[in-house]
């Protein structure tokens, strides 16, 4: 019988710091994106300009780890150059792989740089083995992160009906929307993800103290309320807490609502190339994933 493949332990970096820390931990590999629309968690104090962005990717490489460069955000009709540049970008830095989301970047960067990897994002929505298919027909896709809404039979589902390799989440939130397709952000700031770059942009969100609690507002919309000692999160509308019949909890989902470790076994089994820790820049979690499997990896047998 044949042994299924060790898969990636993917991590991700939003400072040159958590790159460090992640390779140290263990991780396989770290994803990062710069300082622009051009990465979907652009958020304000995380990731990186050019030089920080060389000197994470000659530190992993120099330990033997890979660096995916996330540009995964939609090209906007006036300023596609931008996405362009960064591809060019990445591709002078040295990265493994471009995980992208738009059709428009993908053919530049096959057309560009046909050596490049190129990993479909989970931005683009590929919930069947053949929508995969298109994109590996037509732009050359080597891997595709599958939306967190699949549940295990139909990832193996999908592994069985393609030679993509499949990268899937394994640790950090659900999302109550495909991946790609949400409204809700677009609906209470203006600003969608797929351009703005980020679900909760920094100039929607406002805390304020009211007494001895701290409301959180997400385009004027109170999506939360926080004990004077309770940890805060940054607030996005998915994972606000709501009062629906007099009971106040996470009426969409938890913010820490995915924690596959219980079946990480059977996602081995099922063929997944590599499994990502979304949006954590905790050691300890990266540490637990990757002792699992001994030298950043993670294998079968493991509980």
């Amino acid at each position: 019988m044949n042994t299924p493949r060790r898969p990636d332990l993917v991590c991700p970096a939003g400072s040159l710091r958590a790159l460090q820390v992640a390779v140290d931990a263990g991780a396989d590999a770290v994803y990062m994106g710069l300082k622009d629309a051009t990465n979907a968690r652009n958020f304000a104090g995380l990731n990186f300009d050019r030089s920080q962005a060389m000197q994470g990717v000659r530190y992993a490489r120099d330990r033997g780890r890979q660096v995916l460069m996330a540009l995964n955000t939609y090209a906007q009709a006036d300023q596609p150059q931008r996405w362009f540049e960064a591809v060019d970008m990445a591709v002078d830095m040295g990265v493994h792989a471009v995980i992208l989301a738009d059709p428009a970047v993908m053919a530049y960067s096959q057309r560009r740089h046909p050596g490049l990897r190129l990993h479909l994002s989970v931005q683009a929505s590929a919930t069947n083995y053949e929508a995969i298919g298109f994109y590996r027909e037509r732009y050359g896709i080597q891997r595709a992160v599958l939306p967190r809404v699949l549940t295990l039979p139909q990832v193996a589902h999908v592994i069985r009906h393609t030679d993509v390799e499949i990268e899937v989440f394994g640790f950090g939130s659900l999302c109550v929307m495909v991946e790609g397709r949400c409204a809700l952000s677009s609906y209470a700031t203006g600003q969608a993800p797929n351009t703005a770059g980020v679900c909760s942009p920094p100039s929607a969100v406002r805390w304020d103290a009211e007494g001895d609690k701290v409301n959180a507002r997400l385009g004027g919309i109170l999506i939360d309320q926080f004990a004077a000692d309770e940890p805060r999160g940054y607030p996005t509308l998915c994972k606000g807490r709501f009062d629906v019949d007099g009971d106040v909890d996470y009426a969409l989902e938890e913010p820490t609502s995915l924690n596959t470790l219980a079946i990480l076994p059977e996602l081995v089994k099922a063929g997944v190339s590599a499994i990502k820790i979304e949006g954590a820049r905790d050691r300890g979690r990266v540490a637990q994933l990757a002792s699992l499997g001994g030298a950043g990896r993670l294998h079968a047998g493991s509980q």
